[in-house]
């Protein structure tokens, strides 16, 4: 069954749904500016490029999926492949990631999975983004989840967990806003 989220993301013109978490959390910190340079990983089916697209923003966006139509620099690579970085550069004003493994409906598996991704975004992070840049990342709510924003504190001047409103109430997905890239 379609939810209303998705429906009205396809009678305005997006390729997803995903778009309105995006729009939501750029709006509430100001993570996003116009005419940034934005890695997008995890970009299939492409709504968050037609997002950053609307406020002129330089586009690359990764998947393992094609993403076809959109006007953007497009990588089709796994982000597990150092190669990306070729293909990328730096000097990045964000990375945005909505990565998630495939589930195979074993929880425990699902959130190694999904830290899994989240470390290599944030490592992908580290590597791309201007000092005082931002990351935002999907991530699974687990037990593994504090560990893991310890390290982001690390990193960045200012670390918000946050959950969109367009998120499926059943979902225990949630995103990370880490703001202000340290310069080390």
């Amino acid at each position: 069954m379609i939810d209303k989220h998705t429906l009205r993301a396809l009678k305005e013109g997006y390729l997803g749904r995903a778009i309105y978490k995006l729009q939501e959390i750029n709006k509430k910190f100001e993570i996003i500016k116009k005419e940034d340079k934005v890695l997008d990983l995890g970009c299939y089916p492409g709504s968050w490029g037609q997002y950053l697209l609307t406020l002129e923003c330089n586009v690359y966006g990764v998947d393992v999926k094609d993403v076809k139509g959109l006007k953007f620099k497009f990588i089709n690579k796994d982000v597990y492949d150092d190669s990306i970085f070729d293909d990328v550069g730096d000097k990045f004003d964000a990375v945005v990631s909505d990565l998630a493994p495939k589930l195979g409906g074993i929880k425990e598996v699902d959130n190694e999975r999904s830290m899994d991704l989240c470390y290599r975004s944030l490592y992908i992070a580290k590597k791309v983004l201007k000092p005082k840049g931002n990351f935002m990342v999907k991530i699974f709510d687990n037990p593994m989840l504090m560990e893991y924003l310890k390290k982001l504190r690390k990193n960045f001047n200012y670390v918000k967990v946050f959950k969109p409103k367009v998120s499926k109430k059943r979902s225990n997905e949630i995103y990370i806003v880490a703001k202000s890239k340290h310069n080390r």
